[in-house]
């Protein structure tokens, strides 16, 4: 017995309209990027669906192509959706390509008397997008919930039934007893809304999640830098540099601080001053290693913690980070300042970070009486002495 199509996709719309309200009021108020995606996915369902009401009648010949176009649309953007929760986000690109393909398709099908117009492709399209939102909501990393892997699966079944569509279509047409019964309008409405039914479940957890890993990233970033603020350094610093003396490894500690920064702001005012930390931040982060910390440890002073690197190689990287700096567009007027560091690393294993950051203080207290823009190594034989003179 076959689903009454019509009837099937009236039911989803209604689902649909209402799962929009709840997610919509959950973007409104917690402006998760996961229910913003998830808003947008539902209306393009939602209009879609509605487009392939109009089958059958004169407007099938744009309502037909526009549905296709809209279902895949709305596809990609829950792949946007659960991408988010992995702290990553979709090109442009890859969310147009899978609708563009499909719009070309369904209008080269004549669809004014043929509803499966591009039905080819558009099934094709669904299960890569429904494919590529469960395998990243299956990676995510959350210490709080595993509902995300109760709704990979519910995706991945659906991209399993999307792979089984276009497979009977290929290979036996949209007419057959069996894509008609099994894999027709009807069936995969009915499927669809028991999707969005679980998703409706897991949307709290999912989108608490992220709003807990916003917060916890807020209050470990400086705000203006984006780079870890002075506790959360000290913190993670601390926990790595443990680890790495069990193990009889070393590390390299850094203190930078930009030369004349006052006589920016003063010059220029505060904006330029804004402008002349983020660039260090950006020049730090682009020489720097995906395992090494940064912070900003007060004002215009900056701290990195670099495992495994020895005082030589810490101060090449200090080098590398200056002429980055020295590199990068300044606005109007504007001359980025000079960079002076001090550099110590953890040799003897004993030390601890808080002496090593003092050691490479003193050091950089010695480079500023230099005469700043320099490196100076504090090595660790003289490293108690270096510290008591800055103390002196």
């Amino acid at each position: 017995m076959e689903l009454d199509a019509f009837s099937v996709r009236v039911a989803l719309g209604v689902v649909t309209v209402t799962l929009l309200m709840l997610f919509c009021t959950s973007f409104h108020r917690t402006r998760s990027p996961y229910a913003g995606w998830w808003s947008l996915a539902l209306l393009e369902f939602m209009v879609g669906n509605a487009a392939f009401l109009l089958n059958g009648t004169p407007h099938q010949v744009w309502a037909n192509p526009m549905g296709n176009v809209l279902v895949v649309a709305g596809a990609f953007s829950v792949w946007a959706g659960a991408k988010t929760l992995r702290d990553r986000k979709a090109a442009p690109w890859q969310l147009a390509v899978g609708p563009a393909v499909t719009a070309v398709a369904s209008f080269l099908e004549s669809p004014g008397n043929n509803v499966w117009s591009g039905g080819f492709v558009y099934l094709a399209m669904m299960t890569v997008g429904i494919a590529l939102a469960a395998y990243d909501l299956w990676f995510i990393k959350s210490s709080h919930s595993q509902v995300h892997k109760a709704l990979s699966l519910a995706a991945g079944l659906l991209a399993a039934y999307y792979l089984g569509r276009w497979m009977v279509y290929a290979f036996e047409g949209p007419a057959s007893h069996a894509f008609r019964t099994y894999f027709g309008p009807g069936p995969s409405a009915l499927i669809s809304m028991v999707l969005l039914v679980t998703v409706s479940f897991s949307m709290t957890a999912l989108t608490s999640d992220q709003l807990i890993k916003g917060l916890r990233e807020r209050a470990t970033r400086d705000h203006l830098t984006g780079l870890l603020n002075r506790g959360a350094f000290l913190d993670l610093a601390t926990t790595e540099l443990d680890r790495l003396h069990s193990t009889g490894s070393g590390a390299a500690v850094v203190l930078a601080d930009l030369d004349h920064f006052k006589a920016v702001n003063d010059e220029h005012g505060h904006g330029a001053g804004d402008v002349a930390l983020r660039a260090f931040a950006e020049a730090c982060v682009a020489s720097v290693r995906s395992t090494d910390l940064i912070g900003r440890y007060g004002g215009e002073e900056f701290v990195l913690f670099l495992p495994g690197a020895t005082q030589d190689r810490a101060e090449d990287i200090a080098t590398e980070i200056s002429h980055r700096m020295a590199a990068m567009p300044a606005p109007d007027g504007v001359v980025f300042p000079t960079i002076s560091y001090g550099v110590t690393s953890s040799i003897p294993a004993s030390a601890d970070l808080n002496f090593m950051i003092e050691v490479a203080d003193a050091a950089l207290y010695s480079a500023k009486a230099q005469g700043r823009n320099r490196i100076v190594g504090a090595d660790r034989p003289e490293a108690a002495t270096i510290a008591d003179e800055a103390r002196s």
